[in-house]
């Protein structure tokens, strides 16, 4: 066992920046860690210098901003690095649409720029509290027949390797590392700059209207390109279901008419009591989807916004959240095969479904790799702060089961139960990726557990850390 390493043994000028015995805890507060040293870098430079320390006193490092990952893909006990302070903007080209950031800017803060720029990211997911670093290095994606994650929007990026090298990469300077990065998982070094391809700035014109679920997988491939980003949304134990369509338009920004008590009296806290109430009396979960379907999701919804505030929507409350990317037409059958799994197995789960559409890409380890896909999530609230976590293992192994069976490939930022061989053989690209990674980073700096059980070979688990 290596000994402890206190703050007043840090060289002078990390000591400002360091802390000890910190406890890092995820949004959705389903995992957690403890670490010997945390730090909070403003400059590359200080990166470097935590690399080298890490390096003379064999660490392993790994590096977190929102915390939103519900896995422990960012956990470690030894050095966590938060990148939150290195949030500038380095370069804007108007002309060209693009935009070099520091990597621990979020995605609130980057609209922000990009607007005053008089630009805006092509697509995006649901939230944007993560940091950009956080969401390519998971191939993070929105919605859209015709978009791809949003690691296809990386130009260039430079990373911090094991070593305390800074590195440039792009598509002409370190190819390999650049394909290998854009879906890099934390697992080939610490990512401070990022450079972005944009879109002029434009607005949204989103409607969302209720339909029946199996008319809606009839009717599969029309309604994936039914708008420029299509969302469905399917209530477990009903026929219900909801697509969300936005275009892009010119139209003056109109505001969805909505009254607080319906919006957040009921769809949030009524609707988080109710869920705790369901704990333990699952035989109401049913009911509580019908009241909810029926309360606020039965009617239409028509918002045109800026396309950042149109994109994103509130989570509500901490969740146990799978989600898996499989080949679009093949996902009506999948569908059915869930929903008559959940009523087979008498299971009552939570709503929503969700069911988006990304372009396929060519990044080594994106979940679209060389395939149009469709994503589909499951989630079961915790109903955190009214009680204990729910049961939710089965529906997970049989939703997993089933992904599998359509050679589903996990979102990297959430856990799942994928083991390093059957992602192998999704992956055309997997051990290309192994291969850069074993030359950035040999003694395993950058390993903790997560990656250990999903990509590092056995025979590679040398790890640099004390774990």
């Amino acid at each position: 066992m290596t000994s402890h390493l206190s703050k007043t043994q840090l060289p002078v000028d990390l000591q400002s920046i360091a802390e000890e015995n910190h406890v890092f805890k995820n949004w959705s507060k389903t995992f957690s860690c403890t670490s010997e040293l945390y730090f909070a870098p403003s400059t590359e430079k200080q990166i470097v210098q935590i690399v080298q320390l890490a390096h003379q006193h064999k660490r392993a490092v790994k590096v977190f901003g929102s915390g939103h990952s519900p896995s422990d893909l960012a956990c470690t006990q030894d050095f966590h690095v938060n990148i939150d302070k290195m949030n500038a903007i380095l370069r804007v080209d108007k002309e060209a649409h693009t935009i070099t950031v520091e990597a621990g800017m979020s995605l609130h803060k980057l609209h922000v720029v990009l607007r005053e720029n008089g630009l805006a990211l092509s697509n995006l997911g649901s939230i944007s509290d993560q940091s950009i670093a956080g969401v390519i290095s998971t191939a993070s994606h929105g919605t859209g027949a015709h978009y791809g994650c949003l690691s296809t929007m990386i130009l260039d990026m430079t990373l911090v390797t094991a070593t305390g090298k800074v590195l440039f990469c792009s598509p002409t300077v370190e190819p390999d590392v650049f394909n290998a990065a854009r879906c890099g998982l934390g697992a080939l070094g610490i990512i401070t700059s990022i450079t972005l391809k944009a879109e002029p700035d434009f607005r949204l014109e989103a409607i969302q209207l209720p339909y029946k679920f199996p008319d809606v997988l009839a009717d599969w491939i029309g309604v994936i390109h039914s708008a420029e980003h299509v969302r469905v949304w399917w209530f477990p134990h009903t026929d219900d279901c909801v697509v969300w369509r936005a275009n892009r338009t010119q139209k003056p920004k109109q505001a969805q008419s909505s009254s607080w008590w319906v919006e957040r009296g009921l769809g949030v806290h009524a609707y988080q009591a109710a869920l705790s109430v369901s704990r333990y009396c699952p035989t109401v979960i049913p009911s509580i989807t019908k009241v909810m379907f029926n309360t606020l999701h039965a009617r239409a919804l028509h918002v045109v916004d800026d396309s950042n505030k149109v994109f994103n929507f509130d989570c509500l409350f901490p969740q146990y959240v799978n989600e898996w990317a499989i080949p679009w037409e093949d996902a009506p059958e999948a569908m059915r095969r869930l929903d008559a799994f959940i009523n087979e197995n008498d299971l009552k789960v939570h709503f929503p479904v969700e069911i988006r559409f990304v372009d396929e890409d060519d990044i080594w380890l994106s979940p679209c790799y060389r395939r149009k896909t469709c994503y589909i999530g499951v989630i079961m609230y915790r109903q955190v702060p009214y009680g204990s976590p729910v049961p939710y293992k089965k529906y997970w192994k049989a939703y997993e089961d089933i992904m599998r069976s359509y050679g589903g490939r996990p979102h990297w930022a959430k856990a799942h139960g994928q083991s390093r061989e059957a992602l192998e053989a999704v992956y055309p690209k997997f051990n290309e990726f192994i291969r850069v990674r074993d030359q950035l980073d040999p003694q395993n700096m950058f390993v903790n557990n997560y990656l250990e059980r999903h990509i590092v070979a056995p025979q590679n688990q040398q790890t640099h850390s004390k774990l």
